[in-house]
């Protein structure tokens, strides 16, 4: 009977030491806590915060953000309440198309997916985000670091340094349910990219502060066609000028050039943008403050993408911090006809915009 119930004892132990192990794993693996959805019920449980929520619930809290995508009761666990989908389970873990990560509550990019990697940890893992799109945002624990959307402030995941996966050290462990995807074909059927090639003509965008300067610069250059001021980056289909300057879109002010490629090349233009504003300044140029009128170029293919960042590297290496994010083209949205050659009309020069030569 001794021997019986000390080979009980072992066996329970033995149990109780696997079960402890594969949970240290997973918690390593993602840092996140594991928290099931029980799709039977009516009544689920949000570890992240130990407390019970039903869909009458949920259901309220999808109301409350009218403005947001609906979600459904899972999604709702994971996005809102921080919960954590089970590894090897989302939709996007061995997704290796080309294209860009969404925010799932709010539509904005987040990931392109020349960032995403395979970890081996069984969610989707990538070594950076788009511009300012993702939140840093301390645990209660002061352990880990969780990840939000910037925009809507839906949780995405954790981020882990120091693992070695690739150059950047840097891994942003995320659910799968907190994401859509929209891949390089739906994103050009869609328009959601431009890329003029009517005439052999050849787009390009920036953002340096106020369009006005901005534009201002570009529409004097030799082999440039036309300029277009308008609103880039955010979320808000269609906005208004109002809008963007309200803080509510995620917009930047920019212009859309078409150039001539024959006369002009994407080069220059690039150089031209980061020679006539102050790329070190954040979210602000000049007395303009506000992240609207942030330094940013949205490339609309990979050597414009290149050319931007080679251009950026040899600023870094004159020593100059240079603060402007290098982002892949979404919907250009036209701005109001009143904004557009504003100093061809109305006379005088930019306040917030001068040129210095820095090449």
């Amino acid at each position: 009977m001794m021997k019986a119930t000390t080979s009980l004892n072992k066996n329970i132990m033995k149990t109780l030491v696997m079960t402890f192990g594969t949970a240290l794993l997973l918690f390593s693996s993602c840092g996140q806590a594991q928290n099931q959805t029980n799709s039977t019920s009516n009544t689920e449980h949000s570890s992240s915060n130990n407390v019970m929520f039903t869909s009458d619930m949920v259901k309220n809290v999808v109301e409350d953000s009218t403005e947001w995508n609906e979600l459904t009761a899972e999604e709702t666990n994971v996005i809102v309440y921080k919960g954590t989908e089970y590894p090897w389970r989302g939709m996007y873990v061995d997704n290796h198309e080309d294209g860009i990560y969404q925010c799932k509550r709010c539509n904005a990019n987040l990931f392109e997916s020349d960032s995403k990697f395979d970890s081996g940890t069984g969610w989707p893992s990538f070594d950076d985000y788009i511009g300012s799109s993702v939140e840093l945002v301390k645990d209660a624990d002061g352990y880990r670091e969780e990840i939000v959307c910037n925009n809507c402030k839906g949780h995405l995941g954790h981020v882990f340094y120091g693992e070695r996966f690739t150059k950047k050290n840097t891994r942003h462990c995320v659910n799968s349910i907190s994401l859509n995807f929209v891949t390089e074909d739906q994103i050009k059927n869609s328009n959601q990219i431009e890329t003029n090639q009517e005439k052999g003509m050849e787009t390009s965008i920036f953002a340096s502060g106020c369009f006005w300067g901005t534009e201002y610069f570009f529409e004097k250059e030799e082999g440039v066609i036309s300029t277009q001021v308008g609103y880039i980056g955010g979320t808000k289909e269609n906005p208004t000028y109002e809008e963007v300057c309200a803080h509510t879109t995620g917009h930047a002010e920019a212009v859309k050039v078409t150039y001539d490629p024959t006369k002009i090349d994407y080069e220059t233009l690039c150089k031209l943008f980061f020679e006539t504003h102050d790329p070190t300044q954040v979210d602000r140029q000049g007395p303009d403050v506000g992240d609207q009128y942030r330094t940013e170029v949205f490339y609309l293919n990979e050597d414009q993408k290149a050319t931007a960042e080679k251009l950026k590297s040899i600023l870094e290496e004159k020593g100059l911090k240079v603060a402007t994010n290098i982002t892949k083209a979404t919907t250009f949205w036209d701005g109001e006809d009143y904004h557009e050659h504003y100093y061809s009309n109305k006379g005088g020069t930019p306040y917030c915009h001068g040129y210095t030569k820095r090449f």
